[in-house]
């Protein structure tokens, strides 16, 4: 196995995402992919990996997770996951508190899990600004897809429950709705000011980028009716609404596909831990893909492990999603929705050389990665991972 970025993987059953499965080989040159098919010239210079039948997929995309920021293991010393001083924290930024040496990164690449966007948590109705990048590299600077991208927000359980402790608005959904209505409103009004009569705010200029939907809004919710609150406020404010968690989305699933707003379902492998989650299903992300949402799954890493993100497509393929769809949640669905689908999500030309051999369909769970790349670097192998157990 090579370290290096001019190499041929043969003999491989090839999953590219973006068109039909299957044997032959893919060239990766300087870290990008050069070419992929049945017949492909090898290049010189370039080492021959024999695949030996494994299945070769693009990286996987976990597109809501806390890692680096939710460090495990670690107490509060790792928790920053959560600005809880005040309600509104649109301009707090995950990239500012991911710890790049956190093991749960260690583990993404284990599972063939090459890109993650880092989210700040759910305590806030507005709590601050996500960032997508891979998952190797000492300095979390130079490992960042896209920042912001995108902005993250509360509603049901989560911030009522922070909030009403403390007896001080938001305590109810109607105070959580009202206090990012009236954020909206004063980004607007400063955004209508003259640029030269504009006071310094990074809160309002955070929220201005959601307002020029330069960056999507992540909704954090989980309950239906939440869920309705969530399209609600984004009719009255014409920003680009993400769905996070979704739990009760598959109830309004017509109306969310007729809107195409995207749903990042999950995490799945979880208990009844909250009222909001106690009609979690695992056919969710099927019904939903069958009526016409964009489905991703993710993990919400440290809630489920990020290990088990392919668990969760299998899950929800043994509950009636089609297998294909669900591999496709898992990469090139999660991808676009962080807008770096010109980078990553599938193996085609020119894509960044993101990648994982698996020994075997990925979504029979007996199966495993045997190795990983990412930008052509060898980040993973199996062997490696065996002689420290």
């Amino acid at each position: 196995m090579v370290a290096q970025r001019n190499y041929v993987i043969s003999n491989a059953h090839i999953l590219p995402i973006s068109g039909e499965p299957f044997d032959g080989s893919l060239v990766v040159t300087e870290g990008k992919i050069a070419a992929l098919g049945a017949e492909v010239e090898h290049p010189e210079g370039h080492q021959v990996i024999d695949a030996a039948g494994g299945w070769v997929l693009p990286g996987l995309i976990d597109a809501h997770v806390h890692l680096g920021v939710h460090e495990e293991g670690e107490g509060w010393a790792g928790a920053d996951v959560n600005e809880t001083t005040d309600p509104v924290t649109a301009a707090v930024r995950a990239l500012d508190a991911i710890n790049p040496a956190e093991i749960g990164f260690a583990d993404a690449r284990a599972a063939g899990i090459t890109t993650v966007n880092v989210n700040p948590g759910s305590a806030n109705p507005i709590g601050g600004l996500a960032v997508a990048l891979k998952t190797q590299g000492r300095i979390v600077d130079e490992m960042v897809l896209r920042s912001p991208s995108g902005l993250k927000s509360a509603l049901g359980e989560n911030p009522k429950r922070v909030y009403g402790e403390r007896k001080q608005t938001p305590n109810t959904r109607l105070g959580v709705a009202m206090t990012i209505r009236k954020a909206f409103t004063e980004a607007k009004n400063w955004q209508a000011k003259d640029p030269s009569d504009r006071p310094g705010d990074l809160v309002s200029e955070a929220l201005a980028m959601v307002l020029d939907r330069e960056i999507p809004w992540r909704q954090h919710c989980h309950r239906a009716d939440d869920v309705a609150t969530a399209l609600r406020l984004a009719d009255e404010f014409g920003y680009e609404l993400v769905l996070d968690h979704g739990t009760e989305a598959y109830k309004l699933a017509d109306v969310i596909a007729e809107r195409g707003i995207p749903v990042l379902y999950g995490p799945m492998i979880v208990s009844r831990s909250k009222v909001e989650v106690r009609d979690r299903s695992p056919k969710a992300p099927g019904i939903l893909t069958r009526a016409g949402v964009k489905v991703s799954i993710i993990t919400d890493h440290p809630v489920v492990p990020i290990e088990f993100l392919i668990h969760q497509a299998a899950l929800a393929v043994r509950e009636g999603m089609d297998p294909v769809q669900a591999l496709r949640a898992i990469t090139i669905n999660p991808a676009e929705v962080l807008g770096v689908a010109d980078r990553v999500g599938t193996l085609e030309p020119g894509k960044d050389a993101d990648l994982a051999i698996w020994s075997g369909d990925p979504l029979d769970t007996r199966n495993r990665v045997r190795h990983t790349w990412i930008d052509g670097e060898l980040v993973f192998t199996e062997e490696s991972a065996d002689s420290q157990t």
